[in-house]
């Protein structure tokens, strides 16, 4: 029978579904076992269900992902494809849809951005406050609209600090280790000053501070292991994508740099960044979204407790954000009462962030200076 290109792309897209389907809707959070990571936020739960349900919930979606999909145009199916099959790789256009169509999948109503997610990329997701807008998306800081965007890749799974995962390691806090470089020299908190030549014979501090240069909001320094690669990369623009290899890919591509690192180790974490993370300046802070197949590990004064002298080294899974960094709260542990914290240089405006391998008590690592390949973003404090 003769099939029209609009039921070719539909049936692609179902068969592009994410693994999982509806089985994980008794997910348990917190199971003993789950890569230490059970809590809700970072680390969805999978549960199965018994094979008559399962089969019952399956060609229940089935019917519905259909049902929304048949409604499309075949432009936004070709651009849904698109999206989905590159992974979010690729820029796609936003899937722009009425805001109001929720549509009933069992006893829960779901607004169709969810549903696309569910389908395409979490299928425990549950509710919208588990999701975030990327700075990307059309409906991005609109809470009120007609049309809302569908397209699953233009969102991304929350990483809620309230109940987070175990810790990966519970690090001392290395605010007071002093540094005999200028201020205005961004200093690694593990591996000393980062002031190395650039090109050209310009120290990192002079390409910063060259007259008629915008004001850039951080600097990013990519290490493996001890070593740091490359320059300082400056920030400028509200979000900037760091990456080995993103198709499309507009930002700082680690692929680029030249490394002298032989390890073996290192070679393959590196070629497993991939799509990397998306950094970016938002009204709240910074925040950083997991683009890559991997997790990332992230250290961050401000993502633990004010009063707590050591830090939480967070596991940040794919497809997830995190709120790395938060200017106030920065601001509010720069000036604490404590006669120790006054007489050193603060380093409270650095978060350390490593691909594939985390650090700790957990892990034969105990610094991040260990981890094959990593970053250290410096926020401009002025």
């Amino acid at each position: 029978m003769f099939r029209t290109k609009r039921s070719v792309l539909v049936r692609r897209l179902w068969r592009s579904r994410a693994p999982g389907g509806e089985e994980e809707e008794e997910a348990a959070a917190g199971e003993p076992g789950a890569d230490l990571g059970g809590g809700r936020g970072c680390c969805p739960g999978k549960a199965g269900r018994g094979g008559r349900a399962a089969a019952g919930a399956e060609a229940e979606l089935k019917a519905l992902t259909h049902a929304v999909l048949k409604r499309l145009k075949e432009r936004q199916l070709e651009g849904l494809l698109h999206a989905v099959e590159s992974r979010g790789g690729a820029r796609t256009p936003c899937l722009l849809l009425p805001a109001k169509a929720d549509s009933r999948l069992g006893q829960h109503w779901y607004p169709l951005p969810v549903l696309l997610c569910k389908v395409f990329r979490w299928p425990d997701l549950r509710h919208c406050s588990e999701v975030k807008r990327l700075c990307c998306c059309e409906s991005y800081g609109k809470a009120h609209s007609e049309l809302v965007c569908c397209n699953p890749h233009h969102l991304s799974r929350l990483c809620e600090l309230e109940s987070p995962p175990p810790p990966y390691s519970r690090y001392p806090m290395d605010f007071l280790k002093p540094t005999d470089c200028p201020d205005s020299v961004p200093s690694s908190t593990e591996t000393g000053g980062t002031n190395c030549l650039a090109p050209g014979g310009l120290s990192d501090s002079q390409v910063l501070q060259e007259p008629g240069d915008r004001s850039h909001w951080c600097v990013v320094a990519y290490w493996e292991e001890k070593t740091r690669v490359g320059r300082l990369y400056s920030v400028q623009e509200p979000s900037l994508d760091i990456f080995y290899d993103l198709p499309q890919g507009n930002g700082f591509c680690l692929g680029q740099l030249n490394s002298d690192n032989k390890s073996q180790l290192v070679q393959k974490v590196r070629s497993k960044i991939g799509y990397g993370i998306q950094l970016t300046k938002e009204v709240d802070g910074v925040w950083v979204y997991n683009r890559s197949s991997y997790p990332i590990f992230i250290k961050s004064a401000t993502l633990d407790n004010p009063d707590s002298r050591t830090l939480l080294v967070h596991k940040v899974f794919p497809g997830f954000s995190i709120k790395a960094f938060d200017y106030e709260k920065a601001y509010t542990l720069q000036r604490p009462n404590d006669h120790e914290f006054t007489q050193q240089p603060w380093t409270g405006f650095t978060v350390q962030i490593s691909f594939v391998k985390g650090w700790g008590q957990c892990y034969t690592r105990q610094f991040i200076s260990s981890c094959p390949c990593w970053l250290e973003v410096i926020f401009n404090n002025r």
